[in-house]
């Protein structure tokens, strides 16, 4: 194992007392317990570093003038590095892939109950109409669920609805897309950005659905086209939408897209936090610690490849 690796743990990353404790162990270790004022200051938080723990902020936006170092990362989305940077700044990038398959799935299963029963719709109601009992809600049992990806997410997530009597359908690599969807009740986004996915669902794919289905993404907008998706909820092609906003900072609700997406009657957005848990953050942690160590032991694991 390489001796008195520096490293740089750019904010704050909920820790517990054994994570630190792991960590400390594998070199000489500086923490910060916030986010940096800027990329530019996050960028000068890693001088000198062999091995950065950081989150996607500083990062995404920096990531290119970094040169001979490890950066472990505690998320799964790696889209926007370019492999061939990496080689030439002689960087080594590591992930931790499946981190948040409970969570996200959880988000999931929650947006498809919601939008099916229309629980946004019907909780908390102050009066209901009294003389007329009010319309039945869809159940999902027996309906229709075609995801589009089959990694750590959208099989979990397969399972879920499976186990509700749901009938679950994949779309994958190779596959037709508008077959897949055209009998599907509810749509599930899944994907992981990457060359063959940027652009993938636009205004053809939403046209392939059956008539006033649902659609659910924890995605990039780099793969969904927004004002297709809208364009689709407006003329009743598609009867809601639950996004997640993926892309933007976690929490940010000032970001553009959140605003456009929130202004639509029916779509319901959160702002980029499905796979914000305790859970997501005890395994996410785990692995960047594990991902450290076996760099610094000469085997390094989830590492970005060409």
């Amino acid at each position: 194992m390489k001796s008195n690796a520096r490293i740089v743990v750019t904010q704050l990353m909920q820790f517990s007392s054994e994570h630190k404790q792991r960590l400390d162990k594998l070199g000489d270790v500086t923490y910060y317990d916030d986010l940096a004022a800027s990329p530019d200051d996050w960028l000068q938080r890693c001088k000198d570093a062999d091995v950065i723990c950081t989150g996607k902020y500083g990062f995404k936006e920096k990531w290119s003038q970094l040169h001979d170092v490890f950066v472990s990362l505690p998320f799964v989305g790696v889209g926007f590095l370019d492999p061939a940077v990496l080689k030439a700044n002689n960087m080594t990038v590591s992930n931790s892939p499946g981190c948040n398959r409970y969570a996200v799935s959880e988000w999931v299963v929650g947006m498809v109950i919601t939008t099916f029963r229309r629980l946004h719709e019907l909780t908390n109601v102050d009066a209901l109409p009294t003389n007329q009992p009010p319309q039945p809600t869809q159940g999902l049992a027996f309906k229709n669920a075609t995801i589009l990806g089959k990694g750590n997410v959208g099989t979990r997530v397969g399972e879920v609805l499976a186990a509700l009597n749901m009938n679950v359908t994949y779309f994958k690599r190779g596959d037709d897309l508008a077959t897949c969807v055209k009998d599907a009740d509810v749509v599930i986004d899944t994907l992981s950005l990457n060359p063959s996915t940027v652009g993938l669902l636009g205004k053809e794919f939403f046209m392939s659905f059956k008539r006033g289905a649902a659609f659910v993404t924890v995605t990039s907008s780099k793969i969904v086209d927004v004002e297709a998706m809208l364009s689709a909820l407006d003329d009743g092609q598609l009867g809601y939408v639950a996004n997640d906003a993926g892309g933007i900072m976690m929490g940010n609700t000032d970001d553009p897209l959140y605003r456009k997406l929130l202004a639509h009657p029916k779509v319901l957005v959160t702002p980029h936090i499905s796979y914000n848990t305790d859970v997501t953050h005890k395994i996410s942690n785990d692995m960047m610690i594990d991902n450290v160590k076996a760099y610094l032991a000469g085997e390094p694991v989830n590492v970005l490849k060409g």
